[in-house]
């Protein structure tokens, strides 16, 4: 059976947290919550379901994800596998089964779950989010031939292919900056089409102007960089 550890990034999820963790399957070996600055009890609940809590002071979703891979790094066995998911319940926590399935029947070395809009929950995704995940992939697809449709946090990885990238991205660049390393590296990839909610709370991304316009710029960035080198 295959060693497969989730991380996830959480900032003020007290609320979902804990969903979170008990709707992922008992085959994972071990729940990653990096506590990135919160200020509620999201650590709390998330140690109290069995998660393995850290704490990244520095805000951001790629110090959060960075942290996590810190501490993978350090223990003595490495996992074969590596999820992501968010900590807002938006996604389906059961689906992992599904996300990493590529991977361990194909021998893939990475899987996005696209959130496709017939199993999307209408409202699941600002208008905002919308237009830059069609953005980004066209730009993807027109200067790299890519297949991607989607940047979707949820997300699995070989851990050697993981370590490969070198990831670098400390904000909201980070999904983008795995998805063009993997084109670049010429990694075997697939999408498979999971469903998405309403997540509970507000987004710190796309539910704010500022969050967007960040957001936005940091994944044309990444983009214009790799179409460039």
């Amino acid at each position: 059976m295959a060693d497969i550890k989730v991380i996830i990034p959480a900032y003020n999820e007290a609320d979902s947290i804990a969903l979170v963790i008990q709707e992922l399957p008992k085959t994972v070996s071990e729940i990653i919550v990096i506590n990135n600055n919160s200020t509620d009890d999201t650590a709390k609940n998330a140690r109290k379901v069995g998660a393995t809590v850290l704490n990244e002071d520095r805000k951001g979703y790629g110090y959060a994800c960075l942290k996590g891979l810190d501490y993978v790094a350090s223990q003595s066995k490495p996992p074969d596998l590596i999820v992501f998911i968010d900590g807002d319940y938006s996604d389906y926590p059961a689906e992992l089964n599904k996300v990493v399935a590529p991977i361990l029947e194909d021998d893939l070395d990475f899987v996005v779950g696209a959130r496709k809009k017939s199993l999307r929950e209408e409202g699941s995704m600002t208008p905002q989010q919308v237009f830059g995940n069609w953005l980004a992939t066209f730009l993807m697809r027109l200067f790299f031939k890519a297949n991607f449709t989607d940047l979707g946090p949820f997300r699995a990885i070989k851990y050697e292919k993981l370590k490969e990238l070198e990831m670098q991205d400390k904000t909201y660049g980070w999904t983008v900056e795995m998805q063009l390393k993997i084109l670049k590296k010429k990694m075997a990839y697939t999408e498979v089409p999971v469903r998405y909610k309403r997540r509970i709370g507000v987004s710190k991304v796309s539910g704010t102007v500022k969050g967007s316009i960040f957001a936005g710029i940091k994944i044309l960035g990444w983009i214009f960089k790799y179409s460039i080198k």
